[in-house]
């Protein structure tokens, strides 16, 4: 929704505003800076199409993702996605956190491929990419008429978030699962507050997004947490998980999936920036257990899953379920495959 009383700054659509050739490819109509999200720019586009075919080769338990926003103002120092903005010629690093691209016509696009007769009904999944419920859900409010889109059109869809905001929306999800599956998970990985703001400037607060766990429980859906990515030497203590895991079992989760970070691509250079600069005597680790790529070397991962295991045991949590939607993107998704947008 617009204030009418919105300054835009020279913002019609004919305006030379020196918009990038990347931003042309996507449908761009114009660029938008505003007060209330300062050190943001909103660059508005028209799509052709709102769904996206899954690649095979990415081997994930469903085939169709929506995304209204590419870029994101989490400004999540790991984030997976960080290199699809190169494909709109933005950098990765402060350009990805700052200049959010957002599909205006995203939800009648997506209607109008809905009701093709071709559409056999197959899970959607949101927010496989950026987040659907960042802050410029605030303005652009393009998620009631996606789940509108879905809900009408009997798809089933799962969404994942580390955005508050969803609270707007649980009675329309609410009243979705009432007719199609509905998936809803929360992103939690970082308990601490201090690290929190620094690695994840961005998103809403620990204790907000518990809150959010327990709102969704309240309106009557499952809720499953994604604690992920798990920071080595920083967060995979079993001191540091069992407290976290204790707290989402408290609000009101009832599973959890836990994986540790990894670093694709341009995020990699973007994440061990920041770890230089807050934790640089954790760096020589870092290139140690990653010297070999992306992932986390396998004896890592086999005392993650050791550590992990007795705790979600203890607090009554549920592991994910056999093809859970959420469960595996961010560690399958390749991070260069505009398809995903």
């Amino acid at each position: 929704m617009f204030d009418g009383s919105m300054r835009w700054d020279g913002q019609s659509v004919r305006v030379d505003d020196g918009a990038l050739p990347g931003l042309q490819r996507l449908g761009f109509v114009r660029s938008v800076r505003t007060p209330q999200f300062d050190g943001i720019t909103f660059h508005e586009v028209l799509c052709k199409s709102a769904l996206n075919k899954v690649p095979a080769a990415s081997a994930l338990p469903f085939r169709f993702t929506v995304n209204g926003y590419r870029g994101c103002s989490h400004a999540c120092r790991y984030c997976f996605a960080r290199p699809t903005h190169e494909y709109l010629d933005f950098d990765p690093g402060a350009d990805f956190d700052s200049q959010v691209v957002v599909k205006t016509n995203v939800a009648e696009v997506l209607g109008r491929e809905l009701r093709r007769r071709s559409w056999t009904r197959e899970t959607v999944a949101l927010g496989t990419n950026t987040d659907p419920y960042q802050r410029a859900e605030g303005r652009y409010a393009l998620m009631p008429g996606i789940i509108a889109a879905l809900t009408n059109s009997g798809t089933p869809f799962s969404i994942l978030t580390k955005g508050t905001l969803l609270r707007r929306d649980l009675p329309l999800l609410a009243e979705a699962s009432g007719r199609v599956a509905v998936s809803v998970s929360v992103s939690l990985a970082v308990g601490d507050p201090e690290l929190h703001r620094a690695v994840e400037p961005g998103t809403p607060t620990p204790d907000a997004r518990l809150g959010l766990i327990t709102a969704i429980r309240d309106a009557g859906l499952d809720c499953h947490v994604m604690v992920a990515p798990v920071l080595p030497y920083l967060t995979d203590s079993a001191e540091q998980l069992d407290d976290l895991l204790g707290r989402i079992a408290a609000a009101g989760a009832g599973g959890v999936t836990v994986f540790g970070l990894h670093l694709r691509g341009t995020t990699r250079g973007w994440f061990m920036s920041w770890l230089q600069r807050d934790h640089p005597e954790l760096v020589a680790d870092y290139q140690r257990l990653y010297r070999r790529g992306a992932y986390l070397p396998g004896d890592y991962r086999d005392m993650l899953r050791a550590r992990v295991a007795p705790l979600v045991a203890r607090h009554g949590l549920r592991g994910p379920a056999p093809g859970a939607s959420v469960a595996t993107v961010p560690e399958a998704v390749a991070p260069a495959q505009p398809v995903l947008f």
